[in-house]
């Protein structure tokens, strides 16, 4: 007689660990989905399942180390270790060779059958592990081939058709909901394309019914996530240029949901009908999350991008003249091999004068298979180090000087954490955990978690902001 744990008709529980960016998220709540589909029950505290699914990222060196650490952490508890994930879809038998603690290494393609991988990992049987390889080649090089290619090419968060095979794994009022993947820029730092593929749109009337479907579940912002979201319907034909600005209305007027926030910019591709369709369109979010990178034309030469400090400023230039009180913000990679100091000068004057809310400021390191990693003219890692401080002082000034600037406008903030009557929530500009939050002073009684409150700012605090009530101020 088979034992309860290798018996399919048993109950059988999963925990599910997600570490990296929203696009994580995503394909976690999708594997909930399909566990859930396939009998298994989803388990909060790791040391009450049967199985630990740890989904992994594999973006940068720091991120794979607390990938590694979250691994051999879910390993302490005795359970049975599952990795997926980026990190798993990039090294796939290497990690699993390294890593003996994990039970099973899993790339995207085993996605669809996820609950059969786990009975055979409960059962004590053996999977081969993922072989990684460029999945860039799995679809045609050219895009409008690709949606008849992508149906037979398992990309998370695909394919579904009119049904949402999706479980949420918190109560959370924002969700992030996925629009495309992959990426078919070039830029000789990143790796991303080479693990998450070419870029694939998903189809406007799957979005509309997965945000349906989000909104019957209490959210109340949609949160648009992709590698990169200009691209959204190339992939289309001719009418894919403006697929974006056609879906966001549709989105927007969703009963329930009240936010509309797009992300993942690419500057070089932002056209200027898709900054007025997000800065003037009801319930989308005066928010432009640009991948800046740089602004010396020479480094963005070296990491094949686009763009200059001018161009770059007259972008910034042209959001506001649709929207003044918009929030915009970046990443900025210092240290690239062969920036000079005059580069560097060049990306503080780019700073100075975009007044961006949010900047996140990473120094330069070699990534596997990357072009970047090849290059000549690398700087001494004091050097990154030096200017990563250099650049991340500039930045806390300038952002806290933005923040300053809102004292006294009024802003409409989502309430996202009651803390014993302590409300705190984000505004339009304000992304989730990486964009600063507002401290709500004086709220209504019967203020609850997912509610809008019409807010007056008062005071900041670095990016965040404190906030009064203020219900009865014009919109």
């Amino acid at each position: 007689m088979p034992s309860p744990a290798a018996d399919p008709a048993a109950t059988r529980r999963v925990s599910l660990l997600t570490l990296g960016c929203a696009r994580n998220e995503v394909d976690s709540e999708e594997l909930a989905g399909r566990l859930a589909a396939g009998g298994w029950e989803l388990a909060a505290d790791p040391e009450e399942s049967d199985v630990v699914v740890v989904n992994t990222c594999g973006f940068v060196e720091s991120a794979k180390k607390d990938s590694v650490d979250t691994l051999l952490a879910a390993s302490d508890t005795g359970k049975k270790v599952v990795a997926v994930g980026c990190m798993a879809e990039r090294y796939g038998h290497e990690l699993a060779d390294s890593l003996p603690e994990a039970d099973a290494v899993l790339g995207f393609d085993h996605y669809a059958a996820l609950s059969d991988r786990l009975d055979d990992v409960v059962a004590g049987r053996k999977i081969a592990s993922h072989t990684p390889g460029d999945r860039r080649k799995l679809l045609p090089i050219s895009p409008v081939e690709r949606p008849a290619a992508a149906e037979t090419v398992e990309v998370p968060g695909h394919g579904w058709g009119p049904r949402v095979l999706r479980t949420r794994l918190d109560d959370s009022p924002v969700a992030a909901l996925k629009i495309a993947s992959g990426c078919d820029r070039r830029c000789s730092f990143c790796a991303i394309p080479s693990f998450r593929g070419s870029f694939v749109s998903r189809q406007p009337d799957e979005i509309v019914a997965e945000a349906m479907w989000l909104a019957e579940h209490g959210v109340k912002e949609l949160f648009l996530v992709s590698e990169n979201s200009t691209s959204y319907g190339k992939d289309f034909g001719r009418d894919g240029a403006t697929a974006l600005e056609r879906l966001l209305p549709r989105l927007a007027g969703i009963d329930g949901i009240e936010r509309v926030r797009v992300s993942y910019l690419q500057p070089a591709e932002t056209r200027p009908q898709l900054v007025k369709a997000i800065a003037t369109t009801p319930g989308v979010a005066e928010y432009f999350d640009l991948s800046f990178q740089h602004s010396s034309e020479q480094v963005l030469r070296r990491m094949r991008r686009f763009g200059s400090t001018d161009s770059f400023l007259a972008l910034t230039a042209q959001i506001r003249e649709y929207a003044p009180e918009a929030g915009i913000r970046t990443n900025v990679i210092v240290g690239f091999p062969g920036e000079t100091e005059h580069d560097l000068a060049e990306l503080e004057r780019f700073l100075t004068g975009a007044r961006l809310d949010a900047v996140g400021v990473f120094g330069y390191s070699d990534e596997d298979g990357t072009e970047a990693e090849t290059y000549d003219g690398k700087l001494d890692p004091d050097v990154v180090a030096e200017r990563v401080t250099r650049i991340s002082a500039l930045v806390e000034e300038l952002t806290a000087q933005r923040a300053e600037d809102r004292i006294g406008t009024f802003v409409d903030v989502l309430v996202e954490l009651d803390d014993d009557g302590e409300l705190t929530g984000r505004a339009a500009h304000q992304a989730p955990e990486v964009d600063g939050e507002c401290v709500i002073l004086d709220a209504p009684e019967k203020t609850q978690v997912g509610d809008f409150l019409r807010c007056e700012v008062v005071d900041s605090a670095g990016v965040d902001l404190i906030v009064r009530a203020a219900p009865d101020a014009d919109r």
